[in-house]
């Protein structure tokens, strides 16, 4: 059989970059004309010519189909042994299939088993997050597929939810990206420039470069101003007044600790765990709250956290309960978002964090309750740990600790390790 070659166009840098570091779940934000197409080409044909695996390619309308099924068709022709027009699928004389379908109806894809999936202009499916939990990831078990999702933002709905999966270093199969449409070293600067002139500052932001902007379901605003906490040590916090807030990993969630000097009004220590059983987390806590001389503590106390919170009290610690319900979570959650939007305080510039405060939403009860949360499926643990600490610095006693130094503190983990 005579050698078949088929001209695609090389991809630019970040196009490269984001080959180079995709891992299972990929989420691409990028503004207009980066050039999310021609990576989407780039990974069909990867797939159905190199791997010689099925492949879907989704849009939000079957409309959107259109031009890039002309363009595969054109591309995979010399090797295309079966076509159907009506059903957009084409397979190929290496076994590769190409199947594209329309979101519109998700249902329509059940059954199916793929080795890659593509969801392209991600932003704009409506329902994103059950389309994909229910309909699209079981396709990809049979073959242990990867997804794609590249799209340029449309607020901060499904789409950005999963951006903050691949923010987590946690979400060890999660990658995110983002580039503007002035990361195409293809594009004229001054093209762009001239667009910003016709459009609005928030089309131009959203469009252009790919900002996700705040919707109507934000709970926390200003977010970037309260970021400027300086990595520090307890000593450099001598003679202030150290409080901490607490919530307990519950089955797959995390336990976080936030440290804050309610002198400096700024959080000193953010941490972030699981997989360690309740008797450690207790002594990780008490060795914390010991290196930073912390005076009070709350901590969550539903559920697991009552035997937690009993056993830190007899052990001395001075430690009080919070209680959550549908209330109180309210008044705690508000009393965070005031602060973050006055900047009255300010924390440790942590990652995992940030996407935390970024994703939490505000939903309405039928009886017209606030219900404040973490999106299906993301955690909220470093949230209610920052909200708890918070509380305990607007009630904290003027009373400081002295710290302990950072040899002592090693000594006491290393004391609480072998117990």
């Amino acid at each position: 059989m005579s050698e078949i070659r088929i001209r695609v166009p090389k991809l630019h840098t970040t196009q490269e970059q984001v080959r180079t570091e995709a891992k299972r779940f990929n989420v691409l934000d990028c503004g207009r004309r980066w050039g999310k197409t021609q990576l989407c080409h780039d990974l069909i044909l990867e797939t159905a010519l190199d791997a010689g695996a099925p492949v879907a390619y989704m849009t939000p309308t079957y409309k959107m189909l259109s031009e890039v099924w002309r363009d595969i068709s054109e591309l995979l022709a010399p090797v295309v042994r079966d076509k159907s027009e009506q059903e957009r699928r084409l397979e190929t004389v290496t076994g590769g299939v190409v199947d594209m379908w329309s979101l519109d109806n998700a249902d329509a894809v059940r059954g199916r088993a793929y080795k890659r999936v593509i969801i392209d202009e991600a932003a704009s499916v409506r329902g994103l997050e059950e389309a994909w939990n229910t309909v699209v990831r079981p396709t990809l078990i049979d073959l242990r597929g990867d997804a794609w999702f590249p799209s340029t933002p449309k607020g901060m709905n499904g789409f950005y939810k999963l951006h903050l999966l691949g923010r987590d270093p946690a979400n060890t199969e999660w990658q995110s990206w983002h580039y503007t449409s002035y990361d195409n070293p293809h594009l004229d600067p001054a093209e762009l420039d001239q667009m910003r002139a016709t459009m609005t500052e928030r089309e131009y932001r959203q469009e252009i470069l790919a900002e996700f902007l705040e919707g109507e379901g934000v709970v926390f605003r200003n977010i970037d101003a309260c970021m400027l906490a300086p990595v520090t040590s307890p000593e450099k916090h001598a003679g202030h007044t150290l409080v901490a807030g607490v919530d307990w990993g519950k089955e797959n969630d995390f336990t976080a600790i936030s440290i804050g000097c309610h002198t400096c009004k700024a959080e000193v220590m953010l941490d972030r765990f699981n997989q360690i059983d309740y008797y450690f987390q207790r002594q990780r806590l008490q060795a914390a709250i010991s290196r930073w001389g912390v005076t009070s503590t709350i901590v969550e106390s539903n559920s697991i956290g009552t035997p937690i919170l009993e056993q830190l009290q007899r052990d001395g610690v001075r430690v009080a309960g919070f209680q959550t319900t549908l209330i109180s979570k309210a008044a705690l959650i508000e009393a965070l978002s005031l602060a973050i939007e006055q900047a009255a305080i300010q924390f440790q510039p942590d990652q995992a964090g940030r996407a935390e405060l970024e994703a939490y939403e505000r939903t309405t009860t039928e009886t017209g309750m606030s219900k404040y949360s973490a999106p299906a499926g993301m955690h909220d643990d470093t949230v209610i740990a920052r909200a708890l600490m918070w509380r305990a610095v607007q009630n904290a006693p003027r009373q400081a600790r002295p710290a302990m130094s950072d040899d002592a503190a090693n000594r006491l983990i290393q004391k609480l390790r072998t117990r």
